[in-house]
């Protein structure tokens, strides 16, 4: 299986993302879930070619938390 630019795939699965003018994005993690050609199904992910390791984790983690409804965005607060 070769890598693939998912840029149309996100769009075409209506991927969104809430940015604010002047935010600049500059890292991606993405995780899919794929039905494969004999019905099993599988999770890949891919990255943006900058992203390390270290940050990929924290990335997971943050969105672990976020999911679970354990993150609390402090200029939500004020």
């Amino acid at each position: 299986m070769a890598d693939q630019q998912i840029g149309q795939l996100l769009d075409s699965l209506g991927v969104t993302v809430d940015l604010d003018d002047g935010d600049m994005p500059v890292d991606a993690h993405v995780l899919l879930k794929v039905v494969k050609a004999d019905g099993s199904v599988a999770l890949v992910k891919g990255a943006s070619e900058s992203l390390d390791w270290i940050t990929a984790l924290g990335m997971l983690t943050a969105a672990l938390n976020i999911e679970n409804g354990g993150y609390i965005n402090a200029l939500d607060e004020e």
